[in-house]
């Protein structure tokens, strides 16, 4: 019996980059449709369910947001991954994107195979049900808010959110692969400090493409947080090629932010207090 191939709907109004796209990921093994209005592309997806939808933000019609948005509020499409693809490059349009449920963000002008790997990537946290990241293999999405929410079942705890800044930049700059190398990197530190300095029922998780969640004991927090923090800082430089190691230009390098929250504050009550104390 054939496989099936997995389905691809490409929603892009600029005809040359969408026949190219189709011709790619056909010729990739895909099953490929293209739609160049949102409301043709909400139409295809109720008609027949995609595995994948590679999106575009700018559309004649309705805006790549606003598809996004339709498909994540219909039972029949809300679990089909999405890909923007798009010139805007501002944290605003990425986060907005990110609230709507994107797996992926791809700028305009980009690597197609970066996005052929994005694509593989996005249908393999789809069939894994999104539990674990294919880059640094830590348990993610709905399993991550399950052990965050659970927090609040102990008698005591403490989460700490370690987040690498500027990793758009550094991707934009050297490369989808190395991004990916740093962040596997990163993964490891972080899981060796837990595994040094924290205790046997911590844990790691990813939290966002560029977020680390570790959830411990309030007696260990904060020589967990010294002891990432100490090793990513020493690291930092040494991710980027040599003849860029050593800068005194700061600005737009990678950094490390971390944020923390504990079951002593008696502000913390509830989820949507440990969230947005992680995020101030």
């Amino acid at each position: 019996m054939a496989e099936t191939k997995p389905k691809i709907l490409i929603v892009e109004d600029d005809l040359d980059v969408a026949d190219m796209l189709n011709a790619y990921f056909t010729a990739q093994g895909y099953e490929v449709q293209t739609a160049n209005w949102g409301e043709d592309a909400v139409r295809v997806c109720q008609n027949a369910p995609q595995n994948l939808v590679i999106l575009d933000i700018r559309l004649p019609d309705i805006d790549g947001f606003e598809v996004a948005r339709r498909l994540r509020h219909s039972r029949r499409t809300a679990g089909i991954p999405i890909i923007f693809l798009t010139e805007k490059r501002g944290r605003s349009d990425r986060l907005q994107g990110l609230e709507l449920g994107a797996d992926d963000y791809i700028t305009k002008p980009f690597d197609v195979q970066e996005l052929r790997l994005r694509v593989r990537n996005a249908l393999q946290r789809a069939i894994q049900g999104a539990v674990i990241n294919p880059v640094t293999n830590l348990l993610e999405g709905e399993e991550v808010e399950k052990r965050l929410a659970g927090c609040f079942m102990l008698a005591e705890w403490a989460v700490l959110l370690v987040e690498l800044e500027n990793l758009e930049i550094f991707r934009d700059l050297y490369g989808f692969v190395s991004s990916d190398d740093v962040l596997r990197a990163v993964s490891l530190m972080i899981s060796n400090a837990v595994r040094d300095e924290g205790s046997p029922n911590d844990f790691v998780g990813q939290y966002d493409q560029a977020e680390f969640i570790i959830i411990t004991q309030p007696s260990r927090w904060h020589a967990l947080r010294e002891r990432i923090r100490s090793r990513l800082e020493q690291a930092l430089d040494y991710f980027y090629p040599l003849k860029d190691r050593g800068r005194t230009d700061q600005a737009g390098r990678l950094a490390i932010r971390i944020a923390t929250a504990t079951s002593i504050d008696p502000a913390m009550q509830d989820i949507k207090a440990l969230k947005a104390r992680l995020a101030a």
